[in-house]
């Protein structure tokens, strides 16, 4: 007599429920983990480089400073050094007042910083969602 194995029985279709419920439930929980690795490596890289363009601009800035003290020298030849500082200063003031009105306005346009196009947009869309005319 030669005994053949008999394959496993079909799982019930609670069992395979309940198999499919972990299975989801173990691949939300391993791609949260994924996530979150991935969110931490990028939040790194992300400081440093929010450090480096820190950096940079203090070399600009130091850069800045240093055509400044350039161009303050440059018009000493024409007139005193003292007049020639007071000069530059008054330039770059002028600049610096032009530089924050435009700032000023940009952030006008900004307020309030409420979407709303997007309010109004999804008030009609409401409207027309309940049958009445916007």
């Amino acid at each position: 007599m030669s005994h053949t194995p008999q394959p496993p029985p079909e799982p019930s279709v609670g069992e395979l429920t309940s198999q499919l419920g972990e299975q989801v439930s173990r691949l939300i929980r391993d791609e949260l983990a994924l996530a979150q690795i991935e969110l931490k490596e990028k939040g790194k890289r992300a400081g440093i480089g929010a450090g480096l363009f820190g950096g940079a601009g203090v070399v600009g800035l130091y850069g800045g400073a240093c055509l400044v003290a350039a161009a303050v020298l440059a018009l000493a030849l024409a007139v005193d050094a003292w007049l020639a500082a007071l000069i530059i200063g008054v330039v770059l003031l002028a600049i610096a007042g032009g530089v924050a009105l435009m700032g000023k306005s940009q952030l006008q346009q900004a307020t309030p910083p409420v979407p709303t196009e997007a309010v109004e947009s999804t008030k009609k869309d409401i409207q027309a969602a309940k049958g009445h005319q916007p």
